[in-house]
Parts: C-alpha cells; structure tokens; sequence
C-alpha cells in the first residue's frame, strides 16, 4: 500500500495533468471570450474550446489533458508572462492524447496588435513558462532501399491465352524483382512425356523461386501419378484429383509449401462459365509490393440477341412462352437467356419477369406501370459456348510501397506523414507519404500509401552516402496557424509572389522568460511575411543555457516545422539554445537561422531542412523577382541587383561562426545548404554586441558529419557578408544586402594572436548544381569529406588579395570526388537539363548544361593543399572538358605557385580527363584574364602527371615556361620542373588611387635557366 502511495505522488508530480491543485476547466465555444488566468487559478482543460484570447500571468497555470479524446483549442493568442505557465506533458511524462492550438485571425480586420509580439501569437515573455512534450518519437532516419519511379523497377507483367496453348502453364519469377525469369508449356493432356518433363522442369527450379502454375483448356488426360505428387509437395491439395478440363490455378514459393495459394473448380459443360483464380502479395528487395495472380477460367462470352417486336396483348395465363416466341424466330432466341429486355416501341424501358419452371426459363412477364405490356418489343441476353482462357498477371500498381530505413520506426505509426527528400538537383523531387498499417514491417520498415515518382537513392553509390533523408512531419502536439483560401494583401507586393496566404501563427520568446521547452511538437502554417514573426522566434534573450541561469537549459527537439510562411527556427541575440532533432520542410526564407551576427554557442544537432523557397524579408532571402521589385530599403532610383545584392537563400544561415553543427542535413534549397555569413558589425538590435570585425576572426565552431544536396548555388558557403550601414548616396543598396567579407579565424577573434583553423569533417555534398562548397579564409581545413555529381566539386579561396592573413592556407585531405556516379536521376520536367555523361555516354540529369565543364577540385587563389584525395569517374566528352583538377573560370586574380597536391589517385579516370586548363569557348570565353594566364599548381610527388616536384600550368604560361616542359595538349596545360614563386605588384597614383591608369606590364628571363629570375619594366599607356 505505502508503494502504490509512492508511485501515485511520483507520477502527479511529473504529470503535470494529475497535480492535485488543478480545476476542471471547459470554456466552450465564444471567440468573443477573452480569458484570464491569474493568481490561484491552476486550469486543467478537458475538452475542446474557441476563445478570442488567454493570457497566463501572475502564477496562473493552464494544463492540457492527457485523455483518448482529441482537444482543439482556437485562439487568436496566448501571452504567458509574470509568473505564468502553460504546461502539456512534462519531460519525464510526455503527453501522449491529440492536443492542436490553432491560431485563427487575418491581419487586416482591425485587431489592434500586441506591439511587442503582434497578431496570431503564442508569446512567453518575462516570467513566462512554457512547457511542450509530446511523444517521443524518431525524428528523421535514411532510406536503407532504393526507391525507384512507380514502384519497382521493370513494370508489370500481362500474359493471356485461349485455343490453342493447352495444357499446363509455368511461369518462373524472381522474388527479389517481380520479373517473370522463365515460362513454359506442358501438354499433359497429349503426351504422358510432356508429364515427365513437367517434374524435370519443377525439380530443377532452384528453391525460393515463386512458380506460378495454371491449367489451360485440358491437362489432366496424359497427367501421370509422378507429375501430381511432384505438384503436392509444392504445396498443392488439388492437383492429386485434376480432372478433364478442370480449371486450376496455384502459386507458391519453391522450398516453402506453407506459402501456396490454390483454386480449383469442376468443368461445368460447354454452356457454363467456371474459373479458378489466386492471387499472393510479394515484396521485392526494395521493399516494393507486387501482386501475382492466375485465372484458369471456362469463359462463355455474352452477347443480345435482335430486337423481337410484339405488337398484342398475350392472353397467356402467366406471361407469354419463351419458346413460342422461339417458334415464331427459330434459330435466333437460345433456350435458356441470361437476361430479358423490354422496352415500348419508341425505345421506353419496361419491366419484365422471367418466370421459372423446374429450373428453366419457362414464360417472362412485361409490365408497364404495373399493368401487362401491350405493343413492346423485347430482346434476349445469349450465352456463347465456352471457351478456355488462362491469365497470368504481374501486376505492380499495388498502390503502396515498403520503406526500408536505417533506424527503428515503430514510434512512427498509421496516419502519421512522411517526406522523404530528392536525391538528385532539384529539390522539388521531395515526396510526401502517409503511413499504413503493416503486421509484417520489420522495425526498421514503414508501408506508406501510394509510389514514389521520383528515384530516391538509399545506397552508398561509388563511395558516397547519397541515401534519402526521409522526415516524421506529424505529431501528436501541433500548434498551426489557420488560414483563408488565397492570399490577401497584408504588406507590400506579397501577393505578387504568392498565390496563397502566408499570414500564419508564430511562436516568440523574449527577454527573462521563466522556461522554455517544446519536444514532438508540430507546427503547421506558421509565420508570417513580416519581420519578427517567424514559427519558433527567440528574441534578444541572451543566454539560456546554464550561464544565463537556465536549469534545464533551454532546448527545442523532435519538433515538425513544416509548410511555414517564415523561416523554420529564428536565433536572435540568443546563445547557448539546442536545436535537435527538428526537420524543417516547405518553409519560405532561410530556415535554420540566425540574425544579427552575436549568435553563438548555439547548436544545431541531427536537423534536417529541405524544400526551402525564397522569402521576402531579407534581401538575402529573396530571389530574382522580388529582388528587383522590393525598393523600399534601397536608396531612392536604386534596382538591386539580382545574384549580387539577393538570391542567398539557404536551409542553414549563420551569422556567426561559433555555433555548432553536427549531424545535419541541408536537403534542397533554392540556393545553398549551409553558409557562414558575416556581420562585420552586429545589425538591427544587436548593435553594438562586439567591436568591428570580430565575426570575420572568431573561431569555426564544431562542424561534423553534415551534408548537402539538391541545392542550387552551393551544398556549403564559407565566404561574404551583409551591409552592415543604410542606403546612402555613398553606398545605394540596400540594408543587409550581400556584400564582400573575409574570415580569417584566430584564437579569441584576435587577428594579433595564433591563427585557429576552421576544421570541416565529414562532411558530404552531391547532386548540387554549382558547388558542393565554396570555402574562403583564412584556415579552412577538410577532411574526410565526400563529394559527388556537383557542377564544381570544391573551391577553396583565398582573401582575393594575397597576401592575407600571413601564413594561413586552405587544405582537403582523406577526401573523395566522384564527377559522375551511378545515381543518374530520372529523365521528368523537374530535371531540366538532361544528357549523355558518364563513362559510358549514358543518359543522365546533369547539373548545369551538357557543355559544363564538371570539376572536382577548383584552384583558385591559394595557397592550397591537397593531400590524399581520390577523384573518381570524372571522363570528359566531346564539347565537355570534365576533369579532377581545374581552375576557375573568368579568372582576374593570381594563382598561388604554392598549390600543392600529394599522394592524388585516379580510379576510371583517363589520363587525359585528370587536369584541364581550359580553351576559348563556351563557359571558359576569351581565357584571356590575369588569371586565366598563370595559372598553376604543384604536383609534389608526381602522383598527377608522373613527374615529382614538377609544376603543371598553362601551355601558353610564358612566365614560368622553358624548354624542358612538357606539353600535354589534352589538358591545355604543361609538365615544368624548377622552382617557383609568385610575386605581387602594387601601383599606386601619387593621390593614393590603387587604380592608376593602364600599365603595360613586359617580362624577360634566361631561357636556358630552370629557375627563373622575372624583371618587370613598366610603361604607361
């Protein structure tokens, strides 16, 4: 008795819904109810309600129920401040009913807003808690199978025969693929050999095999004793007793007798129909349903007779005899008609009434209006005589599919949707399934309602993890904004961009807040097209980890965010926030974001964002269109200038780069995964949080095993930064557009003191279209990354203007470039660009156009090392210069003589499709830059061209040519050995100017001389 005591206050004291102090409350249906819940007042929602508003202060609580019943509560807000808390589930005792609070209203009925949170809100302000648990549940896992267009990958299969293909009929079909691997026929009704071969054949089918066997037309007459028992131990309980012209049909697995379906039914004459069908459910190796079925059948084919008018009463006791009318047209009526139709004689239909005497059609009865017929005409529904007919279906349109997956899924469950992301370049191919019950799902299986349209890899493909990401966007605790049938004007141009309303609810913390934890929470239709208002907003609060006094600290995990109008989690002057476990999908405007540039220590750990579209508010989230048409934070006569001042939308925007990131996936956006921006001065609110240029110099913080793909621009951005001052005169563009920025990270952000490299590991990037990263420093170190089928696998840059940062170098090492892997897409609309490639010239998607020449490695600035790499399938074709090693095109600054490369392997790679250094033409233009002219790397160990120590340039490089280099002319390029080094020219005007008028530039040097001393002799022009 004392336990069960114990184990009572345990569980009241971490539910909150069984505390003892709670009183039952049920508000009802009034949306003019404004609630307040204050001192003393301690609520426990039972049921359903719709009110104006609810706001918690002053030690009021309100909990939700946990019961089997769903609760709905519509408000249009909720303020949590001054000692109130709102409680649904706790950590220790998740919620485990259906709870939904819907935010309901429209931003242009007259409202007046809250001026710190405004309309549509749950807002937890000073003194405020918040507390969120619904059921624990996985948040998103891998697909383990690879998901093909429609289901499996071959399509069905049909087979029909009738006269003339007696006999039983075989078909072999390959369980792990749905195709039929062999078929054939035995006339046992003919020849007692024809039995033998039939247990020949079935002997030699190798167990595991799925046999599908039927009888068509007659195979019982020359069946002998040997052939029946070899089929009943397969399984089958009929065939022992076939009989003449029975029809039989039967499906098992070979080896597994347990597995057998079978029918079997008597032949019922040459007037009568019989059919004997099975049918068996299989799952191929991907996880794909098919369903094969075989009908033998005796089939008599229908059809009416002419039209027999009938133009008096018949006096005919009964009705009138089917065989008079027969003698009156002989031949032309049968004896027993299946059906009998009447109408008047101006096409009018009557009711008739077959009459029956010891079993057969005896007299009908016509009726009009319940009185007997007088002029009508009448026609009788004739069997043919039957005719055998043996079907044999493969049939793959079973409107489901199995989902295999890396992790255990049995938390996901019936009704619960699934995304699972592309895995080629657009982002659209992202697909959204609903789960179905499933008795014989593994734990690591899912059947989802409906096939997949697109290819979703869920393989490791040529050494890189390329599987779908595949996202729970239901939960049992869902917080959504309710919202009208299209869009309405509520700011500027917003319904220029969309068709549909994004007026949603929004979640916002501020400043001194009490607690703040949400886990297995969905939120749907949330935020807005206004700044401040996004779906989950932590505003200006500073620490809340343990250094801001938080115990527990403040975390969001397991959360769906999902078709949002706003971002998906906005950090704002926050640090020390866990954001884990959250996928973030259809969400407009960078999605994992963080604002003003003092965000740190924040991290984001096993997050998942895909699908994410250009916004309105930033010019970095804004896409062409929008770009040119918002002016209003620009200065006046200003056009921002689309792919300069905008197009940056991306699933994971940094402001800061001492935050972390581990285990994350950046799954399809209209620009780039992930990317580091700077903030050279903290922006809006933030002003003035740190002196100038200590977000360029702070440390990387931890940056492992993440991935991108099916993004535009880049799967990852280390490089630019925003304008930090107004629109002026001076400087025309707008507040926060995309400017220049270098990152240089030293300990403490100090520039005077150790350099810190940036270290990136494990990660992954393929299937994006430009880059699969663009990295500038400063020390930017990778390692052990993976990267596949981008447009250009890797540039690693400089500062632009060498020296800078003395001493620091960017390097990759331990890492793999695959140019063209084995994941070829799918040939849809969404794939625009679509081509020969690979070695074999196959079709394929490809990322930018079919003359874009594909690179692994790009050298630019410098100095660069790469160390330990292997490049992989990069071929080139004709009018296609793929290649391992290139440089960038359009070049107008230096190469670093000081590029490195050691210890490289090739694997199906041509020698001639190792490096490129570009020809006039398409993408490369005139090859008339600075750049384009000396461009150059170090093959240290000869591991590239065969030669250690040699350098390879551009065979028109004159600087560094002499007359022991080797030509190589598939590669535009030259093998030099010497010594090399670069030096840097600076002109400047008496005035200061750093762009003097024109200066020719002439070289000379010792041709007989391997190490080149340069003499410049300048001239103005």
């Amino acid at each position: 008795m004392v336990s069960d005591i114990s184990l009572s206050l345990a569980v009241a004291a971490e539910c909150p819904d069984q505390w003892p102090e709670l009183q039952p409350w049920n508000p009802g249906h009034d949306p003019d109810h404004c609630v307040y819940i204050g001192q003393g007042r301690t609520l426990l929602l039972t049921s359903s309600a719709t009110v104006q508003s609810i706001h918690i202060s002053e030690g009021g609580k309100l909990v939700i129920k946990d019961q089997n019943e769903a609760i709905v509560l519509r408000t249009r807000h909720i303020l949590i401040d001054n000692g109130g808390e709102m409680h649904v589930g706790s950590a220790l005792c998740p919620f485990q009913g259906h709870f939904s609070i819907v935010l309901y209203g429209r931003a242009d009925e007259g409202t007046q807003p809250n001026p710190y949170f405004g309309l549509k809100y749950i807002g937890v302000d000073k003194g405020g808690t918040l507390e969120l648990h619904g059921q624990k549940k996985l948040s998103w896992t891998f697909l383990n199978k690879t998901l093909h267009p429609g289901g499996m990958e071959e399509g069905g299969y049909f087979f029909e025969r009738t006269w003339g293909h007696r006999g039983i009929i075989v078909h072999v079909i390959d369980p792990k693929s749905g195709t039929v691997i062999h078929s054939d026929r035995f006339d046992t009704y003919r020849s007692k050999k024809e039995s033998e071969r039939l247990v020949q054949y079935l002997n030699a089918v190798p167990d595991g095999r799925i046999l599908s066997v039927a009888v068509n037309d007659e195979g019982s007459r020359n069946l002998d004793d040997m052939a029946r028992k070899a089929m009943t131990k397969l399984g089958s309980k009929h065939f022992l007793h076939l009989g003449f012209r029975h029809p039989w049909s039967f499906i098992t697995v070979k080896g597994n007798p347990s597995s057998s379906v079978e029918d079997h039914i008597e032949y019922h004459g040459h007037r009568g129909s019989a059919a004997a069908r099975v049918f068996k459910l299989f799952q191929t190796e991907h996880g794909e349903h098919f369903n094969v079925s075989s009908s033998s059948e005796w089939v008599q084919d229908v059809e009416w007779t002419e039209w027999f008018e009938h133009d008096q009463v018949s006096y005919a006791k009964g009705g009138e005899k089917i065989s008079d009318l027969r003698a009156v047209h002989p031949g032309k009526i049968c004896n027993r008609p299946i059906d009998i139709q009447a109408t008047t004689v101006d096409g009018v239909n009557l009711t008739t009434e077959v009459v029956y005497k010891r079993g057969q059609d005896y007299k009908f009865v016509c009726y009009d209006r319940g009185q007997a017929c007088q002029s009508y005409r009448v026609r009788f529904l004739c069997g043919k005589p039957v005719r055998p007919k043996l079907t044999v279906t493969i049939d793959t349109n079973v409107n489901s599919t199995i989902l295999n997956l890396e992790d255990n899924v049995q938390s996901w469950k019936p009704g619960d949707t699934l995304v699972i992301a592309s895995t080629d370049y657009s982002m659209y191919q992202a697909e959204e399934f609903q789960v179905l019950p499933c008795k014989a799902c593994a734990s690591n299986q899912v059947k989802v309602a409906g096939k997949p349209m697109y290819l979703h890899i869920g393989e490791e493909i040529d050494g890189v993890d390329m599987r779908a990401e595949v996202g729970l966007l239901s939960r049992n605790i869902v917080v959504m904004g309710e919202m009208e049938d299209k869009c309405y004007p509520y700011s500027d141009h917003i319904c220029d961009f969309f068709d549909f309303d994004t007026f949603g609810g929004h979640i916002k913390f501020a400043l001194g807040f009490k607690a703040a934890h949400m886990e297995g929470v969905e939120l749907k239709h949330m935020g807005q097209q206004l700044v401040g208002q996004y779906p989950i907003h932590f505003h200006l609060v500073g620490d809340v980890d343990e250094r801001g006094g938080y115990d527990p600290p403040t975390y969001i995990k397991g959360l769906s965010i999902h078709h949002t109008f706003s971002r998906c989690v906005t950090v704002h002057g926050s640090n020390g926030l866990l954001v884990k476990d959250v996928v973030g999908y259809n969400s407009l405007g960078h999605c994992f974001f963080t604002e003003d540039g003092p965000e740190e220590r924040n991290t984001f750990d096993h997050c998942l964002g895909l699908l994410v579209k250009s916004g309105t508010l930033l010019p970095s989230d804004r896409d062409s269109k929008m770009c040119k048409m918002i002016t209003q934070d620009s200065y006046p006569g200003y056009i921002p200038k689309p792919r300069q001042d905008c197009n940056a939308v991306s699933t994971f925007w940094m402001a800061n780069p001492n935050n972390n990131l581990i285990n994350c996936a950046a799954a399809g956006s209209e620009e780039t995964g992930f990317w580091f921006i700077f903030h050279h001065v903290p922006t809006g609110p933030s002003a003035g949080k740190y002196s100038p240029g200590y977000s360029e110099h702070v440390p990387l913080g931890k940056f492992h095993n993440n991935r991108a793909h099916s993004n535009y621009r880049a799967g990852m951005i280390i490089d630019n930064g925003v304008k930090t001052t107004e629109a002026s005169a001076k400087d025309k563009r707008p507040f926060l557009a995309i400017i220049s920025a270098r990152y240089s990270p030293h300990q403490d952000a100090d520039p005077l003191k150790p350099r810190e490299p940036a270290i990136i590991k494990h990660f992954t990037a393929y299937k994006n279209q430009d880059h699969g990263a663009w990295l500038r420093g400063g020390d930017v170190w990778l390692d052990s990354c993976r990267f596949a089928d981008n447009g250009i696998g890797l540039t690693l840059a400089s500062g632009g203007t060498f020296p800078y940062d003395d001493g620091s170098k960017q390097e990759i090492k331990n890492s793999l470039f695959v140019g063209e892997s084995g994941n070829v897409g799918t040939e849809m609309m969404d794939n625009r660009i679509w081509g020969p490639g690979g070695l074999d010239h196959s079709g394929r998607t490809l990322p930018i156009g079919q003359n874009f020449p594909i690179r692994g490695i790009q050298f630019y600035d410098g100095p660069i090392n790469v160390q330990n790499c292997t490049f992989r399938k990069f071929a080139a074709l004709e009018g296609r210069h793929t290649s391992a090693l290139a440089f960038r095109l359009n070049n107008a600054w230096q190469s670093c003589p000081h590029n490195n490369v050691t210890n490289i392997a090739f694997e199906d790679v041509p020698i001639t499709s190792r490096v490129f250094f570009g020809e006039p033409g398409p993408w490369f233009n005139q090859l008339d830059m600075d750049g384009d002219k000396t461009s150059v790397f170090h093959d240290v160990d000869g591991s590239v061209s065969e030669y250690p120590g040699s350098y390879l340039t551009k065979d028109d490089n004159w600087l560094v040519r002499h007359p022991d280099c080797i030509n190589v002319p598939d590669w535009r390029g030259a093998i030099c050995s010497g010594r090399y080094a670069q030096s840097d020219l600076f002109a400047l005007c008496h005035n200061g100017n750093s762009r003097p008028h024109d200066l020719k530039v002439s070289s000379s040097h010792d041709k007989k001389q391997k190490e080149i001393g340069v003499v410049f002799s300048f001239s103005r022009l």
